[in-house]
């Protein structure tokens, strides 16, 4: 590996480090940042890695190859490049390798430095040597002069005697009438014509912004904006600890919102950390031992910081924050308080990203801010990505401004709408058209298209006129109620069922029809190809995120179950999040960790069931009739209760009212009481009301009970 991939790497995994002293105090107040030497320049290392430096690597002695070379895969590597030696005479003859098709005989020492090693048998045995009298011979003379003698004599024996069968390997159990195995078959599509590529945004009402992807008309990509659900990931605010746990090694922030936000230690910054630290936290803070810092230590309740959200509100879990701070455009990533630099790992090609690299060195960009070349700018032209960093070093400037100038908490930054955060995240060349509906976000669109390179802007963009709504026009909206239900069929009859709960998202792939075929094994291992293309589209779409495990059909053939595996990573590549996959084990299960970009699809749309209250099922009458009766029973066993007065929905009512009525009667005549059962048919499923009225008391009052 070479000192420049080295170092690519490096970058690319670097962790954010501060550049500003800290005792100049929060860094985003700092109006000016003096420029330092670079042999003056200071590293911080950052809390977020969590990691310490590399010591250097100790020498040792290699194990070296009968040739007397070191061997380079028991070599250790060195970020240095180390001088080989100068090899000798004998050396030079020690290597000479012996030809492929040669062979040597059992028993000669082919090279120096090995002790020459018998063949035995299949049971272990020693062989008897066919020629004692040459192997004496031949031991006594040189290495190099013994191997050469060895392969003319096996030359000459060879052609004489009838070929030799290749012997069966020591502890195979292979017969030898195996047939060798076939190579895998290649699990991707043969390349045919280019997919036609549309965007559909339909921004027409205000409520709802929506766009689809569409790829020779099916949907592939799809993003939702309403007015119930704002998008806040990449909002920049103003905050103020409020709370902290060091039992979490977290904290609580308010920053303007109904919920605090949980900020981990090890999303702080090192220049947030206290100006006055005891001379033990001190010690630690400079030998970057992280592990033993506790967050009360270096951070005190009360302080403001700026903070950006990395993972929106779930329910009623707050949304994650960091102050390690990070300003993405079309091209660039700006990361305020870093210093680390890299370029995406999907540009490939040294040439291309040597070429990048010092593009952005050529441009001004100051000290302690970070940056990362995206994947956008493999074909970017140096005049465009100089306009990308100098728009987001003023966006920076008005943020840091407006920071230092705002009094108490608020958002700084807020990300750009649904049509612009779409268009900067997954727009590609390939489009080829793009309809809208809107007249602003028509405009919108154009300017961003203007904004590309001359070789991106082959896209078309016009505004749809269509009497029916775009998205009917196309057959986009049967496509998207297809994602709020559970099932999915597949192409050949089966089916995958997805259910999300809060722990995990449980895949389970049914052969349906698929299971009729004449041949079994081939039949479910088409279904279970099938279920694995279509999982990944349909998390793409659903947006699930977290752990996924799915449950494919059992599949017996090995061979079968690899081709599965590879389609799954090969479908999950197209995917923006970050995807992990494993092996699928014996009880037909694979684990998925998916990146969770946002908050799943159904969030903004759905609410809970006000009957089931999200569980999905409501008692049967039988069962919530009963559960009643005995509610009543018990209550009229108390003394002094006069009347129960009951209200239930009509189904629950009719049936105590005709199964129990008997029940009823005898409850009154053997605890001297009344029993009024009304049906009310504003009352839900799981609602009801039970008074029970006791008997008036002296003074004249009169008690009741409600349950």
């Amino acid at each position: 590996m070479t000192q420049s991939k080295k170092e690519e790497r490096s970058s690319q995994s670097s962790t954010k480090k501060s550049t500003i002293k800290a005792s100049t105090g929060a860094w985003w107040k700092s109006t000016v940042v003096e420029e330092k030497p670079e042999a003056q320049k200071s590293e911080k290392k950052s809390p977020r890695g969590r990691k310490k430096a590399a010591p250097a690597k100790k020498t040792s002695s290699s194990r070296s190859t009968p040739s007397g070379k070191t061997s380079p895969s028991r070599q250790k590597k060195s970020p240095a490049k180390i001088a080989e030696p100068v090899k000798t005479q004998e050396a030079v003859e020690d290597s000479v390798p012996v030809k492929p098709e040669e062979s040597v005989r059992p028993g000669q020492p082919a090279t120096e430095g090995k002790t020459p090693r018998k063949k035995r048998g299949r049971r272990g045995r020693p062989r008897k040597s066919t020629k004692p009298q040459e192997q004496k011979e031949t031991s006594e003379s040189t290495p190099v002069e013994a191997a050469e003698q060895v392969v003319e004599d096996t030359d000459q024996e060879q052609a004489k005697s009838e070929p030799v069968k290749p012997q069966k390997k020591r502890g195979s159990r292979k017969s030898k009438k195996s047939p060798e195995p076939q190579p895998q078959e290649s699990v991707e599509e043969p390349e045919g014509e280019a997919p036609v590529v549309k965007l559909l945004i339909n921004a027409e009402e205000p409520e709802e912004c929506r766009l689809a992807l569409l790829e020779d008309g099916r949907l592939e990509s799809i993003h939702v904006s309403t007015v119930g659900r704002v998008q806040t990931r990449n909002n920049i605010y103003k905050a103020r600890i409020v709370a902290i746990e060091p039992n979490l090694q977290a904290a609580f922030i308010d920053y303007g919102t109904d919920k605090n936000g949980f900020l981990p230690f090890n999303e702080i910054h090192p220049e947030y950390y206290k100006q006055q630290l005891s001379p033990e936290v001190q010690k630690l803070v400079e030998n970057h031992q992280w592990k033993k810092l506790s967050i009360s230590d270096v951070i005190e309740k009360g302080q403001e910081l700026l903070v950006q959200v990395v993972k929106e509100e779930i329910g009623k879990k707050g949304a994650n924050m960091t102050t390690y701070l990070s300003i993405p455009g079309r091209c660039v990533v700006l990361m305020p308080g870093s210093d680390s630099e890299g370029i995406s790992r999907k540009i490939s090609g040294e040439e291309r990203r040597n070429q990048l690299r010092e593009v952005m060195n050529t441009l001004k960009i100051p000290e302690g801010i970070g940056w990362i070349v995206r994947t956008a700018s493999v074909d970017i032209t140096k005049t465009a990505l100089s306009k990308d960093v100098r728009f987001l070093l003023k966006l920076w400037r008005e943020i840091k401004t407006k920071g230092q100038t705002m009094e108490g908490v608020g958002l700084l930054y807020q990300d750009y709408n649904c049509v612009m955060r779409f268009l900067r995240e997954f727009y590609y060349p390939a489009i080829e058209e793009i309809l809208v509906d809107s007249d602003e976000a028509l405009e919108k669109v154009r300017d961003f298209i203007e904004m590309l390179p001359a070789k991106q802007r082959q896209t078309r963009v016009k505004q749809h006129r269509g009497a029916r709504p775009i998205f009917n026009q196309y057959s986009v909206e049967d496509q998207i109620e297809s994602i709020y239900q559970p099932r999915v069929n597949l192409p050949s009859g089966g089916s995958i069922v997805i259910d999300a709960t809060e722990a995990l998202v449980a895949i389970d792939v049914n052969s349906g029809s698929t299971a009729k075929g004449k041949n079994f094994e081939e039949t479910i291992f088409q279904a279970n190809m099938e279920a694995a293309k279509e999982l990944a589209r349909q998390l793409r779409l659903r947006d699930l995120g977290g752990l996924i495990v799915v449950d494919f059909i059992d599949m017996r053939n090995a061979k079968h179950i690899r081709e599965v595996e590879k389609l799954v990573r090969s479908a999950m590549k197209r995917d923006k999040a970050k995807v992990d996959t494993s092996r699928i084990s014996r009880f037909g299960l694979m684990q998925i960790s998916r990146q969770k970009m946002g908050s799943p699809i159904e969030s903004g749309n759905y609410k809970v069931c006000e009957h089931c209250r999200g569980r999905g099922t409501v008692k049967s009458v039988e069962t919530q009739a009963l559960f009643y009766f005995r509610r009543i029973h018990t209550g009229a066993s108390r003394n002094q209760v006069t009347r129960i007065d009951c209200r239930f929905p009509i189904d629950v009512a009719e049936y105590l009212l005709n199964n129990k009525r008997h029940e009823l009667y005898e409850l009154e005549e053997k605890y001297n009481t009344r029993v009024i059962v009304s049906a009310d048919p504003s009352l839900k499923p799981t609602d009801h009301e039970i008074v029970f009225h006791k008997a008036e008391k002296e003074d004249g009052q009169k008690k009741t009970g409600l349950s």
